[in-house]
């Protein structure tokens, strides 16, 4: 059974907190999940991977976003930003969201790569 839920993401550098000469780049990410699906689901975990420009990747697992575990009805969406530190200016993230339908079925939602990139790094 398809359970569409789109993931919808928008970046940005943080330059203020962000120290290139102690090789820590800090980048904002805000993320919109839109249930397209026909029935309501619970976003219940989340699974990250961040991979930086040396190809060190670190992994990041926990129990929802931002402290919440957020209830989609269909056509409903929930938006929040976060945080990664790497130590390149350039970067990639993704992942997945595990979620659950109201009548208890399990599924993962794909968070398709997305790049994390310090201004005038990419051409």
């Amino acid at each position: 059974m398809m359970r569409p839920i789109r993931v919808d993401v928008e970046t940005s550098y943080v330059p203020d907190q962000s120290d290139p000469g102690i090789q820590r780049y800090v980048f904002s990410y805000t993320i919109t999940i839109l249930n397209e699906g026909s029935e309501p689901a619970r976003l219940l975990r989340r699974h990250w991977l961040i991979t930086d420009a040396n190809g060190k990747v670190q992994e990041v697992r926990g129990d929802g976003v931002v402290g919440e575990q957020p209830h989609l009805q269909p056509g409903q969406g929930f938006r929040y930003s976060s945080a990664a530190i790497l130590e390149t200016p350039v970067g990639t993230m993704q992942g997945s969201y595990h979620m659950e339908t109201d009548e208890g079925a399990h599924f993962d939602a794909p968070i398709a790569p997305f790049r994390l990139a310090m201004p005038g790094i990419l051409h």
